[in-house]
């Protein structure tokens, strides 16, 4: 069959997102100006700005560095951009995969920060299971990572990261936060920005692309790209919601789509109470308690306590969900 876009080169693959059949170059130029259309319609970014590209050496970080260096000179975004790298200190994983995110740097020509969690918590992630077990630690590596990442941006004078979180990890999250019924970050994590108005927002280029196609874009334009799983990362929770989405998408491809839109359109109760963010008393850092997650943890660590601190913590979320009330979703967004 030829092209469904151009009708005149031969189709070489079908987009898992709605089953059209297209070449390879329709293909690349469909990801890549889809994700334009992301970036202007949600104005992602401003001209000037030095933006802060999370790297893990994974497939999406690399195809976020790929597209993002190619969009900003294709369509003149004007944008300062640097990969931004965190060394979990994880042996035979991340040592691994900085060694790609290094051979990006030299591809992309994009300059790289690394930060670690040892030189910044005196703790590696290895050294945190043996205190912790594997049941509990990636609450550890969730919280110390997105502090690490902040961080980082923040000593080379970022005014925004970007993620290469996808519409398949958007979905999880949603049902995630309603499985655990966790009413105040249901009501940020479908946000394509978070943190606006903040020191350093985030946000997701890829909030709309499938993952499969982030998969295809990456295999068929050859990326240089570490694919192996964490070493720590079988028992997580989020495994469960991930085969979820992908039972629902081979059932229906819409369905992630269908998801985001649903967490997008919850409405809240007028009074329900919300988290107020402010700053931890001890480190500065963005939290809604007096101590951030990771100082409690980091406490816990410190005091040969490293179950003390993931008790203190799950209390700390357990109330803040309680305090938050209730919510509601029009009959329509459901799915």
């Amino acid at each position: 069959p030829r092209c469904a876009r151009c009708a005149s080169a031969p189709a070489s693959l079908r987009r898992p997102r709605d089953g059209s059949r297209i070449c390879r170059n329709c293909f690349y130029h469909c990801f890549e100006e889809e994700v334009h259309d992301t970036v202007v319609r949600e104005k992602l970014f401003q001209p000037g700005e030095r933006v802060a590209l999370a790297a893990s050496g994974g497939k999406d970080s690399t195809v976020l560095a790929h597209v993002m260096n190619l969009l900003n000179r294709r369509h003149g975004y004007g944008l300062d951009l640097f990969l931004l790298s965190v060394d979990e200190g994880i042996a035979g994983y991340r040592d691994d995969s900085l060694e790609t995110v290094h051979r990006n740097q030299e591809q992309y020509g994009i300059p790289l920060k690394v930060v670690s969690y040892q030189q910044l918590y005196g703790w590696t992630m290895d050294h945190i299971v043996k205190a912790v077990g594997r049941k509990n630690n990636c609450t550890f590596c969730g919280v110390f990572r997105r502090q690490a990442l902040d961080r980082g941006a923040h000593q080379l004078g970022a005014h925004k990261i970007a993620t290469g979180h996808n519409a398949d990890d958007v979905a999880e999250t949603v049902l995630l936060n309603i499985v655990r019924g966790d009413v105040a970050r249901l009501s940020r994590c479908t946000a394509i920005t978070t943190g606006e108005g903040s020191k350093l927002p985030r946000c997701k280029p890829f909030k709309y692309a499938y993952e499969k196609e982030i998969v295809m874009y990456a295999y068929f334009k050859k990326l240089d790209y570490f694919s192996t799983e964490c070493t720590y990362s079988p028992n997580a929770y989020r495994g469960f919601a991930r085969e979820f989405v992908k039972d629902l998408e081979r059932a229906r491809p819409e369905s992630i789509l269908d998801i985001i839109r649903s967490g997008e359109e919850f409405r809240f109760l007028e009074g329900t109470k919300m988290p107020q963010q402010g700053e931890c008393e001890r480190c500065g850092y963005i939290s809604s308690q007096k101590l951030c997650k990771a100082c409690v943890l980091l406490e816990g660590l410190n005091k040969g306590l490293p179950k003390a601190g993931i008790a203190k913590n799950k209390g700390l979320s357990s109330a803040s969900s309680m305090q938050s009330g209730r919510l509601r979703t029009p009959r329509a967004a459901v799915t």
